[in-house]
């Protein structure tokens, strides 16, 4: 949307639900009348209801079902993060074009929104189901003052940040879990994913970028196969419609505040929060590795790292760094 169409969606905001005339606009943004009505077509193609009668004015009387830069800016509660927010109705990955950004130095915070993914990816390359304009794919782009060593954490603050989006969406937390490391589960069922990729130079990051997928209105009948007793959504969960805006708001702000407390005090500062939603103490599970090899034994925690800790055998407790986790008691789908 051009900056003059978003100036005048805020001018007709400002009214809250008033008419407001065309010559009040056109003196406010210092453009023509007939500049003002192309400005106020454009918001209509773009999906606003917006009525409008010779010499009445104008008035805003709906707004999209879409997560537009100017709806996510107008009660983002954050101070840094997605206050720069590029908007797609469809495109391959939100991650690659994050690490475009990331590459042409744009500052941390920038963030890319997608309606629609063709080519959405997880862990270990899997592919993610991203149906259009049911749900939210986020890639944000930070530039974190970390070692190599200490960057995995950020998916763990990440994690507690999703988690707490969907507790206040919800009005719950009951159902709500994080699976490690990148995961969170509603009532056992994943309706969240995270992917951090990273760009580095020596053994210091130059860039992260933290890909989220959270599954908010799709209709749990209506994912794939290979997927539908694995997954779900807010929706399907609770009953009732997400207001995808309000939660990608609700999203960016408590992750802004989680990011804010790992840069501050690493992993150790969200280690409670993260340990009140990690349920995966005392459970079987199965760990793969990066290279294939697999390995089964009993959760024991979360050290403070972040690694997970796990006994494969009597007495012998082994950290895990990096891998992939099924639970015994289910298998689920990954980010």
């Amino acid at each position: 949307m051009t900056p003059g169409a978003d100036r005048v969606l805020a001018g007709l905001r400002r009214a809250e639900n008033q008419s407001c005339s065309g010559q009040s606009l056109s003196d406010e943004l210092g453009v023509s009348r007939n500049q003002v009505w192309k400005h106020v077509q454009t918001l209509r193609r773009r999906g606003y209801g917006i009525e409008g009668e010779p010499g009445g004015g104008y008035r805003l009387t709906g707004t999209p079902d879409r997560l537009y830069p100017a709806e996510i800016a107008a009660n983002l509660e954050t101070t840094w993060l997605a206050r720069s927010v590029e908007h797609f109705d469809e495109t391959e990955s939100t991650n690659d074009l994050a690490s475009e950004r990331g590459r042409e130095g744009v500052p941390a915070g920038h963030t890319v929104i997608a309606e629609r993914q063709t080519a959405g990816r997880g862990r270990l390359g899997r592919s993610f189901y991203s149906p259009a304009y049911l749900n939210l794919y986020t890639s944000i782009l930070l530039r974190p003052t970390l070692s190599i060593n200490d960057a995995p954490t950020l998916i763990h603050a990440t994690a507690v940040g999703c988690a707490n989006a969907i507790a206040e969406t919800l009005s719950d937390r009951t159902a709500i879990e994080i699976k490690w490391p990148n995961d969170i589960l509603l009532g056992s069922l994943k309706t969240c994913g995270i992917l951090m990729e990273m760009s580095a130079e020596a053994t210091r990051l130059d860039f992260a970028v933290l890909g989220i997928g959270v599954n908010l209105n799709v209709d749990r009948e209506d994912f794939p196969d290979e997927f539908r007793h694995r997954a779900t959504s807010l929706r399907s969960h609770s009953g009732a419609v997400v207001d995808r805006v309000r939660f990608a708001q609700t999203l960016f702000r408590e992750l802004e505040t989680c990011l804010e407390r790992h840069a501050g005090g690493g992993f150790e500062a969200l280690r409670g929060d993260y340990e009140n939603l990690f349920r995966m103490t005392g459970q079987e599970v199965r760990v793969r590795d990066l290279g294939g090899g697999e390995r089964a034994g009993t959760v024991l925690g979360i050290e403070s790292d972040g690694a997970l800790l796990l006994e494969s055998a009597p007495g012998r407790p082994e950290r895990i760094v990096a891998g992939d986790v099924t639970l015994a008691r289910a298998e689920f789908p990954h980010e």
